[in-house]
């Protein structure tokens, strides 16, 4: 009977909520980041629910996901900027491919750059001024339908 209720202690344990400005995922990055969660409105309409660490300056925007060999599904990063410009991103020392997913001020999708490639220098940009980019794992935007018709919403509350 004792490692039933172990079990379920730990079961209980796996379940518990993990505050969204604490830690993350990723032990590798929780020193360095802040850690919270925002919703994806996809090209369906559905909300989606993702972990993501937030790049807020401009040391953090030049590490991103830098030296990462494998992330959750459900998690990325978020580059958070003071106002929207054309933004580029770049796969230096990022080890695992890629979508980036540039967004305006308000949310919208301006353009999705699907399956970059491991430790390119090759600049990708924003096709228009963007406020935010959202990394996620390659495959991701394909896989939940995130495009231009999608919205991210985050609070920076």
């Amino acid at each position: 009977m004792r490692p039933i209720v172990i079990l379920a202690g730990l079961a209980l344990a796996a379940c518990s909520p993990q505050s969204a400005t604490s830690q993350g995922t990723m032990p590798e990055l929780d020193s360095a980041f802040e850690f919270a969660q925002l919703e994806i409105v996809n090209d369906a309409g559905e909300r989606l629910g993702f972990d993501v660490y937030l790049a807020t300056n401009d040391e953090q925007r030049r590490r991103g996901l830098m030296y990462v060999r494998n992330m959750p599904e459900r998690t990325g990063m978020l580059f958070i900027y003071d106002e929207e410009d054309v933004h580029s991103m770049w796969m230096k020392n990022t080890y695992i491919s890629l979508d980036i997913v540039f967004a305006l001020a308000d949310g919208s999708i301006s353009s999705v750059v699907q399956d970059t490639v491991p430790l390119s220098l090759k600049s990708l940009a924003s096709r228009e001024p963007v406020q935010y980019v959202l990394e996620l794992n390659a495959g991701s935007a394909r896989h939940f339908d995130i495009g231009r018709d999608s919205r991210i919403i985050w609070s920076n509350e």
